[in-house]
């Protein structure tokens, strides 16, 4: 009996979980008769790609306003995944390699503001921002990305520099080249793993994000998809057909990062879950 308990469990999950985001692709490929019909169709009789289409090539408000989101979120992403992977590249192999004075201190000082719920700095973020004159920008949100996930990428890294055997790097230290050298040359290329897992989680992470770009960007010219979406219900009569178009596609992009490089956002999980 107890050996069918754990698959309908699994199951269970499953359908809890996918159900919804098939609910909605089935809704995006629906017309908008059919989907408001009274009985509701599990599957679509008259599948069609018309609200796609609209979008991505459509000349309507909301067509526009989705395709410009769509470039903000990708801007403000890839810059917060770059900026993150660099500084904490370069903080990760300092504190897993190098001794100075408040070492222990300022790592976990660093590692600590992971146990503050990010959005108990919201208040005081903006306000930082609105003196800066950051509010609205890229400049602005991708500051804020960085500030949030730069621990966990550190602590990420941290552990992947750690676990390098110092001899390799006492080679390259004899044999001529400086502590930079060594750096740029043989403990990046070893860490590239863990780089790229750091990158992926960044990026989804960061195109997760929604209380902090709504917040921060109240102009339709730096807000991300996410949050457009969000907003059309409130601002635009929109066909359900159509906004679920808009979801699908907002999740699209992290679901095939996730599904391509399932293996490298798993070891960088782990990797960060090591003391």
């Amino acid at each position: 009996m107890r050996r069918w308990v754990r698959p309908i469990g699994v199951l269970l999950v499953v359908v809890w979980s996918v159900l919804p985001i098939y609910w909605a692709f089935k809704i995006s490929l629906q017309t908008e008769g059919d989907a408001r019909a009274a009985n509701a169709q599990y599957v679509p009789l008259h599948p069609t790609l018309e609200h796609y289409k609209a979008l991505l090539s459509g000349s309507g408000d909301v067509a526009t306003g989705i395709r410009s989101s769509l470039l903000n979120i990708v801007i403000e992403c890839g810059a917060a995944t770059i900026v993150t992977v660099v500084l904490a590249a370069l903080a990760a192999y300092a504190f897993a390699r190098m001794k100075f004075r408040g070492h222990t201190l300022l790592f976990y000082g660093v590692l600590i503001t992971m146990a503050f719920p990010a959005y108990t700095t919201l208040i005081p973020l903006y306000r930082i921002m609105s003196d800066l004159y950051l509010v609205n920008t890229y400049t602005g949100v991708v500051l804020v990305y960085v500030s949030g996930f730069l621990p966990l990428a550190t602590w990420v890294l941290h552990n992947y520099f750690s676990g390098m055997p110092a001899s390799i790097e006492e080679a390259g230290l004899i044999d001529g080249a400086n502590r930079l050298q060594v750096f740029w040359h043989i403990m990046l290329p070893l860490a590239r793993p863990g780089i790229i897992s750091t990158a992926l989680i960044t990026f989804l992470f960061a195109w997760a994000q929604f209380l902090f770009p709504l917040v921060l960007t109240t102009d339709t010219s730096t807000q991300p998809l996410t949050v457009v979406i969000a907003s059309l219900q409130g601002r635009h009569v929109v066909p359900v057909t159509l906004l679920s178009a808009a979801g699908m596609i907002a999740i699209a992009v992290p679901a095939v990062v996730a599904l391509v490089f399932n293996r490298y956002i798993v070891n960088g999980l782990l990797a960060g879950s090591a003391k």
